[in-house]
């Protein structure tokens, strides 16, 4: 199963050689350890295949958006990960040209105010609000609004 597709051509630069993407991304992902123990990491051309175990959906949710948010890669693939099912209490959404989270949260929640919430959720795949970039993918958990 594919969570979503990702903009391949943009997102963090991490991958070098070839043959150091999986090495490269397992590390980037457990570098803010999303929950997932035995994580292992196949890349293949753009599409990345993750594999572990967690008892948090929430944690696969950040290591496919973290997976994803990498430059080069197109998918996210999970489907030798165990774990409960995907949250329905949450929102993907793809950042537009022009959008700040400010804008984001005056759209999903009414209030422009209410981006730090929006920044937290996000914190694996957004370090500084006032940096993100056209593309990257995003969650929006639905308690926001």
């Amino acid at each position: 199963m594919s969570l979503f597709g990702f903009a391949k051509h943009i997102g963090r630069k991490i991958i070098g050689k070839e043959s150091e993407a999986d090495e490269k991304v397992r590390e980037f992902l457990e570098s803010d350890n999303p929950g997932i123990q035995g994580l292992d990491v196949k890349v293949k051309g753009d599409v990345v295949e993750l594999s572990g175990e967690t008892d948090d959906p929430e944690a696969v949710e950040k290591a496919v958006l973290m997976a994803g948010n990498i430059e080069g890669i197109g998918e996210v693939k999970i489907d030798a990960l165990k774990s409960p099912p995907i949250a329905t209490d949450v929102e993907y959404y793809e950042i537009q040209s022009g959008d700040t989270l400010s804008k984001i949260a005056k759209q999903f929640c009414g209030d422009a105010n209410a981006y730090p919430a929006i920044f937290e959720a996000n914190r694996e795949v957004i370090k500084d609000p006032d940096q993100i970039f056209v593309g990257q993918k995003i969650r929006i958990p639905k308690n926001l609004a």
